[in-house]
């Protein structure tokens, strides 16, 4: 079975960056649309970030612009690089197929915190 593990989350400043990563223990990875989700405290889980298996990218409005999805194949990883971070980008980051859940369990995600 896959699992995502998820890292490179934790405290930072308003307008500082992170990198996330997400790596996947299975060689199927590569044929999946990945995304990356985030759910805030009190909030629902929502889909942030979405790249092919091709590359092809696409963003919710609310972070377009600061945030860039990537993936190494032959890696089986997915990241994340999150810029000009604010204080509402604080949540717990997930990465999972999209949709997400359907194929792969969710991992325990990585804590996001913007604040100063």
């Amino acid at each position: 079975q896959v699992q995502l593990v998820e890292s490179g989350g934790g405290l930072v400043q308003p307008g500082g960056s992170l990198r996330l990563s997400c790596a996947a223990s299975g060689s199927i990875f590569n044929i999946y649309t990945m995304g990356w989700y985030r759910q805030a405290p009190g909030k629902q889980r929502e889909l942030v970030a979405v790249i092919s298996s091709g590359g092809s990218t696409n963003y919710a409005n609310s972070i377009e612009g600061r945030f860039t999805i990537s993936r190494d194949n032959a890696k089986n990883t997915v990241y994340l690089q999150m810029n000009s971070l604010k204080p509402e980008d604080t949540a717990v980051y997930y990465c999972n197929t999209v949709p997400g859940g359907v194929y792969f369990s969710w991992g325990q995600g990585t804590q996001v915190t913007v604040s100063s």
